[in-house]
């Protein structure tokens, strides 16, 4: 039985998720990114699921727009945690993906999520940059170029409309205010 979730997107949400489900005794087959197959068994039911999803601040999504967000979502993720950039344009890696044209995709994103997709994967570049600001001895134009960019001025510009700081000023505050990944929409 395969589950779509909302709110997973980082390794340790998989790892937690398959703690709890192996603690429950439920056979796990695959867990990805937004995605749960479990063995399909007469005692594994989705209210089970839902209760350990939703104890671990997941949600089941049944709906077609819902899932396709999660999709979008789940492939952003994974391209900006690789920091080997997109290496083609987002509308034809979606729709690839996905196997849906992207209008239809950009649509219904924009409609569920209520922010385009480009204004969601420039949230997320954001929050990968306060990450590697934080974490890494990377340079501005580093991290703007591992990030996909052209050049650290068009990062920086994106940064500072977002956070309401440059980065430099982010850097020195020490009180970093990042958010989580599936708190962005």
């Amino acid at each position: 039985m395969k589950v779509k979730l909302k709110n997973m997107v980082c390794d340790r949400c998989k790892t937690v998720l398959k703690q709890e489900l192996d603690n429950a005794g439920i056979n796990v087959l695959s867990i990805e990114l937004g995605e749960l197959t479990v063995m399909d068994e007469a005692d594994v039911s989705k209210g089970i699921l839902k209760e350990i999803a939703e104890r671990n601040g997941f949600e089941i999504i049944d709906d077609q727009n819902s899932i396709l967000v999660e999709n979008v979502k789940s492939i952003l993720i994974k391209s900006l945690d690789s920091l080997k950039g997109l290496q083609e344009n987002l509308s034809v890696i979606l729709s690839r993906e996905l196997r849906t044209e992207y209008s239809i995709i950009s649509k219904s994103f924009s409609a569920t999520a209520g922010i385009t997709i480009e204004k969601y994967l420039i949230r997320l570049k954001v929050e990968k940059a306060k990450e590697l600001l934080q974490m890494s001895n990377m340079t501005f134009a580093e991290i703007a170029y591992s990030l996909d960019y052209s050049s650290g001025s068009h990062l920086a510009k994106q940064f500072k409309n977002n956070t309401g700081m440059s980065m430099t000023a982010y850097k020195k505050v020490q009180n970093w205010n990042r958010k989580n990944l599936d708190k962005i929409v």
